[in-house]
């Protein structure tokens, strides 16, 4: 899950990291009562989760309340590369001496993670990485032996800070690294990490990905975005919560397998065959069980681009009959069906399955025998 970053910034400050003041904003209203509180210059910055804010005018400086409010109001709606500006965070304004960079990976073509230092933050890293690699300091950090305060000097020293910084600096890579522990974080990125002109070092940006399968060690669910309620994203979000993996596309033959690469094979099939475009990609996974099927089916079927539905599924650890009873549990709790529904079972239980469908008698379904053939009969269901 990546954090917005007034989100990056509240883990920051509760492992150490000095961050600047701030309040997050919803309305232009808001952004005047935050920048009255701060009782200093602030900077108005989109809350999205991309980079390119600032070339996108999504940073805006507001000397006073009033500003504030106007430029809260030119910035809430904006779109940045796809992604919409719903709230800002109204910030003290803070006028950098000197920029750095600093950020924790997990790199997982070496199995470790990798701890990045550089004198020129600011800038897209990726410029800085091909154009100078030299003045990007990399290091591998043992997950055993962590990131203490000797291991963070030597990471100042390696990437050239100046001496005078590298003290408050150093601080702020350990505290970064609790974040990146003790959050079970994959990415934790400070860019710029700001010295002022009085000398202190202050994260001005932040940005972290925590990892998902690590979500039940923590309590991040206030970090989480409220699902959207419709469009392919409400459809991602609700087989999402529902444990399924999901992905909307622009077709109209709604798609159900188990196993990533049988459901890719499906896909394929669909495509070629002619007559109709695959909907959507949704795996129920291995060891499916009848309410997993039923969840799968009610969401393909509220996809009003959806005319055809093929479930496609080779039974392994997944049973076909426990399969077939969730395709009648949700027939039944789903009232009237408008779409017909072409079913392939093979595999673990595949005749215990068919009875169970034969048995149902709904009217809506079909039975195919082969993968090929059931991809032609919905394509063409699809396209009646």
């Amino acid at each position: 899950m990546d954090l917005y970053e007034y989100q990056a910034k509240e883990l920051f400050a509760r492992h150490g990291v000095p961050v600047p003041p701030g309040r997050v904003a919803s309305t232009p209203e808001e952004a005047r009562q935050a920048a009255r509180a701060l009782k200093a210059p602030a900077v108005i910055k989109a809350q999205v989760k991309t980079g390119g804010r600032g070339k996108a005018g999504g940073i805006r400086p507001a000397p006073g309340p009033s500003s504030a409010e106007a430029e809260a109001r030119r910035v809430l709606g904006m779109d940045i590369k796809g992604h919409t500006a719903r709230t800002v965070l109204v910030e003290k304004a803070t006028v950098p001496f000197e920029e750095y960079y600093a950020a924790y990976l997990v790199d997982r073509a070496a199995g470790t993670f990798l701890a990045m230092v550089s004198t020129e933050g600011g800038m897209d890293i990726e410029e800085v990485a091909a154009t100078r690699p030299q003045s990007l300091a990399r290091m591998p950090v043992d997950p055993a032996a962590g990131v203490d305060a000797e291991t963070a000097r030597r990471l100042t020293d390696q990437a050239g800070l100046p001496e005078d910084a590298r003290e408050q600096v150093a601080a702020v890579l350990t505290g970064l690294w609790r974040v990146m522990v003790e959050e079970d974080a994959l990415l934790v990125e400070v860019n710029p990490l700001a010295r002022t002109s009085d000398g202190r070092v202050i994260a001005l940006d932040g940005k972290v990905t925590l990892d998902d399968n690590a979500a039940f060690r923590h309590d991040h669910a206030a970090f989480a975005d409220p699902p959207p309620d419709r469009g392919a994203a409400g459809l991602e979000a609700r087989a999402r919560a529902r444990g399924l993996n999901y992905v909307k596309l622009d077709g109209s033959v709604g798609v159900i397998g188990n196993g990533a690469g049988l459901v890719m094979s499906t896909l394929d099939v669909v495509a070629e065959v002619g007559g109709g475009r695959p909907a959507n990609f949704l795996d129920i996974g291995g060891g499916a069980s009848a309410q997993v099927m039923a969840a799968a089916l009610e969401i393909v079927l509220s996809d009003p681009d959806v005319r055809s539905v093929l479930v496609n599924v080779f039974g392994g650890i997944t049973a076909c009959d426990a399969v077939a009873e969730g395709i009648v549990t949700a027939l039944g709790t789903l009232g009237e069906v408008g779409h017909p529904i072409v079913v392939r079972l093979d595999g673990n239980n595949a005749e215990a399955g068919r009875a169970v469908l034969d048995a149902a008698r709904h009217p809506m379904v079909r039975m195919v025998p082969t993968m090929d053939d059931a991809a032609r009969a919905a394509a063409d269901l699809a396209a009646r």
